[in-house]
């Protein structure tokens, strides 16, 4: 999701509630960028960090992409006490729920990058249903002025 040049909009740490049976809140950084949200686990080594071959790529199975792509609303926005509590909810209808204290605003940022890459996907529709058509309309309309010619 970052590979691809995104730039972070927003960092910092979300609790989020484990799918267990105590579902305990933990602790995850968090990177926002304009095609997701990725959670890393708060203990795994910065990159520039040393860690042993293997360390790695078991932190990295345990970094979480939730892409725009597949997410489709934030939704249950509740404040109680110092928390703001919503829930992240996908397409496949999985609901993945999340607090923060009030003053960082993630489900806020969250809401309006989501909204802006959903706008993006509309635009980018739009545009290519567009350029079907004209191409379509040169490929046969020589062929439909004739016929209309004639007639």
């Amino acid at each position: 999701m970052l590979e691809g040049g995104c730039q972070p909009v927003k960092e910092g740490v979300l609790e989020k509630r484990s799918d267990g049976l105590l579902q305990l809140w933990k602790k995850k950084r968090c990177i926002l960028t304009e095609e997701g949200l990725l959670l890393i686990p708060p203990k795994q080594p910065e990159p520039a960090a040393a860690a042993p071959p293997g360390v790695e790529a078991a932190a990295a199975a345990k970094t979480k992409a939730l892409p725009f792509a597949t997410m489709k609303t934030v939704d249950c926005v509740e404040r109680k006490g110092k928390y703001v509590y919503f829930t992240v909810v996908m397409s496949e209808g999985k609901e993945i729920d999340f607090r923060c204290p009030q003053e960082q605003g993630w489900n806020a940022e969250i809401t309006l990058q989501l909204v802006q890459y959903k706008n993006r996907q509309a635009i980018l529709a739009v545009k290519s249903t567009r350029q079907k058509q004209q191409h379509l309309a040169q490929q046969h309309g020589p062929r439909l002025r004739s016929a209309s010619n004639s007639a």
